[in-house]
């Protein structure tokens, strides 16, 4: 019997592969809504971040989720996703 592959996604932050469960997903929905994705499955853009202080850091301080969606993100985007950094790790 095959062996069933566990899907990867690249971190913006530290451009490495990493299985896509361990990442927090960031969601730009049709509509241009900006929200945090933990199931994985909510339709529309997503970026992938590490569930890491370092990667999140490097985030916010280099605005990377502008780069990734090619458009100007809120700050309360990055501010949203360093709380579901420190709500998963409590």
């Amino acid at each position: 019997m095959q062996e069933r592959k566990t899907p990867e996604r690249m971190c913006i932050a530290c451009r490495n592969m990493i299985d896509k469960r361990k990442l927090i997903r960031i969601v730009r929905s049709p509509e241009g809504v900006f929200s945090i994705d933990f199931t994985g499955k909510k339709s529309g853009r997503g970026a992938y971040v590490c569930d890491n202080a370092d990667c999140i850091d490097k985030c916010m301080k280099q605005r990377l989720l502008n780069r990734n969606f090619k458009c100007e993100i809120p700050l309360e985007v990055y501010e949203e996703l360093a709380d579901a950094y420190k709500s998963r790790k409590d």
